[in-house]
């Protein structure tokens, strides 16, 4: 099958096409032919970082390949002999095996039965693709950890991006009342997603305008605690710091808490007990059009750095997706 190996980590150009064998699956694990696969800025992060790629894609030294990815839609070809749930021919979707090796950048993937689920029938794998870690992500922010309720008021940093555009839709599901932050161009984009309110964080400062929030749900991708600092700002007593990129050291968790009753939470998306659930909410949210995923740019498989060159600047408009 044809897959995208890193020769090493670095540049984009490092991603190449290759030949390599169609996987075997474990008995509680399903094979997909790969129908469409989203790309994250944790992709990029990888591909560029050895540490990253130590870590996040679990690098041993001894494999023959370094295929990355973690997020597919596309149809069943085999289930193993502990799957009741698929049979061939389903079409399904998911973030898989994270973190961990999915090599998921690949015409075919197997993938644990728990982490994947049932694509509505008239949402397109792109859009599916899409909603997989991303959709995820702002799920385990604002629901599982951030506990959002009806009648919140939630700050959405990045409401343009990945994340960010599913973290506005989802808010608004559950009733809250939504501040999305963005560039000024993303304004459109942004209020139809369902906002309640715009910022330019480029001419505006948001802690300045807001200062009652209930949750600020901030995933801004800086190399320092200052962004925290100034959404720690933004949040009224009692409210909840949900940090999706910086990892806030003790003492800052501890001053917020002091001075203002604030619980500061790093959100690490991760399989969890109830995370299959969670996906298929989310799939159900699909199926509705009360969700929808934007998909800014498509590229055939063997232009995977294409993707990762627009994905690595953290400026797209929702979703990357990349086609076998």
């Amino acid at each position: 099958m044809r897959a995208i190996i890193l020769k090493e980590v670095g540049a984009p150009e490092n991603l190449v096409l290759a030949d390599v064998p169609v996987p075997e699956i474990a008995p509680n694990e399903v094979l997909i032919k790969v129908k469409a696969i989203s790309i994250n800025p944790v992709d990029a992060y990888v591909r560029r970082t050895q540490a990253a790629l130590d870590y996040v894609y679990r690098y041993q030294g001894t494999e023959p390949h370094i295929i990355l990815g973690w997020d597919v839609a596309g149809i069943v070809t085999e289930a193993g002999s502990e799957v009741p749930r698929f049979k061939a021919g389903d079409e399904v979707f998911g973030n898989f095996k994270f973190v961990g090796q999915a090599n998921a950048y690949a015409e075919y993937v197997a993938a644990p039965e728990t982490e994947v689920v049932l694509k509505p029938a008239h949402v397109s794998f792109e859009h599916a693709a899409a909603a997989t870690m991303a959709a995820m992500t702002a799920w385990q922010s604002l629901v599982n950890v951030g506990k959002i309720q009806k009648g919140d008021k939630v700050i959405i940093h990045g409401a343009s991006g990945g994340v960010g555009h599913y973290a506005v839709q989802l808010a608004k599901h559950f009733g809250a009342y939504v501040i999305g932050v963005a560039s000024e161009a993303n304004r459109d984009f942004v209020m139809g997603l369902g906002a309640d309110e715009f910022i330019d964080y480029r001419s505006q400062q948001f802690e300045a305008l807001v200062t009652d929030a209930d949750i600020v749900h901030d995933a801004v991708w800086s190399e320092d605690d200052k962004h925290l600092e100034r959404s720690l700002k933004a949040l009224k007593p009692g409210g909840t710091l949900l940090s999706l990129v910086i990892y806030p050291d003790q003492p800052f968790i501890d001053h917020a808490k002091a001075e203002k009753n604030v619980d500061v939470r790093r959100v690490n998306v991760t399989p969890n007990e109830t995370y299959q659930h969670d996906l298929a909410y989310v799939a159900g949210l699909l199926a509705t059009g009360e969700m929808k995923s934007h998909v800014s740019h498509v590229f055939p498989l063997e232009e995977m750095h294409k993707a990762h060159t627009i994905v690595q600047t953290k400026n797209t408009v929702g979703k990357v997706i990349v086609v076998p």
